[in-house]
């Protein structure tokens, strides 16, 4: 059984996205308004989009049906996967005690929350996006700001907010890497022109994330740190995208701004200091007793395997060897290439191959397991007490498992019914306004999938097509889709539900409807100053895009 998608079921354009618009609106009415659960909600917008795809788009039920359950398979494999192993890695440096020493170093390169939300949400989690993505800098930033005194909900919000800026780079260039083939379009050129974009706004989110933490006026004293890890994050941001590539931008960029900050906190400080009160939770005090005589650079073992193994993994020469190995591509019954997609979406008819690759040893999560198999190891776990706190880690995140796989079937639905690419195609149509609304498509899509690979996947061609349309640069408008996208990324379900899990399991631990509204304007306000720069870009400074 083939299927052919239509993008304007209803007539026109305007009032099929209105339809095609109503499980997404559904969700966060219910996630920020109602306060249901997140995994309740997501089956009930599941439904309705279901609904919508089998009775307004003419989706086959099996088709429909296929969808759900390969997103639901995606987000445990390797979404839920990654996840798990993350936490574990925190569960193990916390159970050990030497969770309690991280925190006293980094405290001690600045006692201010302030400085202290910069290091970890802003600098670090960008090291561990380039480094594993998929979720893991928001789950290991918010847990280490938690352990640093910050209130769950705060560290959730700080997490996300961080976690923009070194998206369209992350997985060492995946989004990028993906975007490049599926538009024709040259790698280097298209990292060099996000390259172009996105240092400006490496440069603003710390003082956005200072000033969403303790307000403007409470973000102009500390605005020398802000500078220097914006600046030094966008500078070599900005120089290995335009004179390397795509691959190591968001590595060393985090390091240098990790640095950078380090070393600044030697000849400043802020006049007053803000610090956070004492944490009411943390390891017991035989295991901090034991980690505190041990040397200082133990608390760090359990993170350097971790960049070592995710590193590693994501090496192409590596990544490919074991993916020949033990990632076999299994086609999805009843859908692979059963749902074909056309124009504009793809220059001709095209069946959409639907694989579902056994991510195992090849996996980002795999390598996380390994590295927290070779921390236990390091600091002289034994099994027995390895596995118990495997097990509880799994208990932890069992409803988050679910939520996840719920949200993914809800995005993969969207996406092989086309309601994703209809509302898509009615932004496309804004003609002159193209360039404003362009990164709004790939805010979109990011918002809707939770990856800007995919988000890249789904309109990359599109963006492509319609500035070949209106005799605008294919290059800027491609590039503005990864570019957008990323402040799409802290208001994304799964984005939500991993912030969610990682400040979970304390009396004050925000809920995911909390988390959402605490974030989902700062995620507006961004895309509106991007689509604004590609704007600008586009009509008053051309010079700026890559010949």
């Amino acid at each position: 059984m083939t299927w052919s998608q239509i993008y304007a079921p209803l007539g026109g354009i305007g009032v099929s996205a209105l339809v095609a618009s109503i499980p997404v609106v559904v969700l966060l009415a219910l996630l920020a308004f109602w306060h249901v659960r997140a995994h309740l909600a997501a089956l009930i917008a599941l439904a309705v989009a279901g609904s919508i795809a089998i009775f307004v788009y003419g989706m086959p039920v099996k088709l429909a049906l296929a969808s759900a359950g390969y997103g639901a398979a995606f987000g445990l494999l390797p979404i839920g996967w990654l996840i798990l192993n993350a936490i574990f890695i925190y569960q193990l440096s916390v159970e050990t005690g030497q969770f309690a020493v991280l925190q006293k170093q980094i405290a001690s390169v600045s006692g201010d929350r302030r400085i202290q939300a910069l290091l970890i949400a802003f600098s670090f989690g960008a090291f561990i996006e380039g480094a594993a993505g998929f979720g893991a800098p928001v789950a290991i930033s918010g847990a280490l700001l938690i352990g640093l005194g910050f209130k769950p909900l705060q560290a959730a919000k700080l997490a996300l907010i961080g976690n923009t800026a070194p998206v369209a780079f992350g997985s060492l260039g995946t989004p990028l890497v993906t975007l490049a083939p599926l538009t024709g379009l040259d790698l280097l050129q298209l990292s060099a022109m996000v390259g172009r974009q996105l240092p400006f706004f490496s440069l603003i989110v710390p003082f956005w994330l200072v000033a969403a933490q303790v307000g403007w006026r409470g973000m102009v004293s500390v605005w020398p740190a802000c500078f220097v890890a914006g600046a030094s994050f966008g500078l070599v941001q900005f120089l290995v995208s335009n004179f390397h590539g795509p691959w190591l931008v968001d590595i060393v960029a985090g390091g240098v701004s990790l640095f950078s900050v380090v070393v600044l906190m030697r000849f400043w400080k802020p006049a007053e200091e803000q610090a956070n009160p004492a944490p009411t939770s943390g390891p017991t005090s035989a295991a901090a007793a034991e980690a505190a005589g041990s040397p200082a650079w133990k608390a760090w073992l359990p993170w350097i395997f971790l960049t070592a193994f995710v590193f590693a993994w994501g090496m192409p020469q590596i990544k490919g060897l074991l993916d020949s190995w033990y990632a076999p591509q299994i086609p999805v019954p009843e859908l692979h290439n059963a749902v074909i997609k056309m124009p504009p979406v793809a220059p001709k008819p095209t069946p959409d191959a639907a694989m579902f690759k056994l991510n195992l040893l090849s996996a980002t999560g795999t390598a996380l397991l390994l590295a927290g198999i070779a921390s236990a190891f390091a600091l002289r776990v034994g099994l027995r007490r390895a596995l118990r706190i495997y097990g509880q880690t799994l208990w932890r995140v069992r409803v988050s498992l679910l939520t996840i796989s719920a949200m993914m079937a809800l995005g993969f639905t969207t996406k092989y019914s086309g309601t994703d690419t209809t509302m898509g195609l009615a932004l496309a149509g804004t003609g002159w306004w193209f360039p404003f609304f362009s990164p709004i498509i790939g805010w979109l899509g990011v918002a809707l999938t939770g990856s800007d690979t995919s988000s890249n996947v789904l309109f990359g061609n599109l963006q492509k097509v319609t500035a070949e349309q209106l005799g605008l640069s294919p290059l800027l408008t491609c590039a503005a889709n990864s570019s957008g996208g990323v402040m799409g990324k802290m208001i994304d379900a799964q984005s939500i539900v991993v912030a969610s899990v990682a400040t979970g399991g304390h009396p004050d631990s925000p809920t995911a409807g909390a988390i959402l509204r605490a974030v989902f304007w700062h995620s507006v306000a961004l895309a509106i100053l991007v689509g604004i720069f590609i704007m600008l870009q586009a009509y008053v400074f051309p010079g700026m895009i890559p010949k």
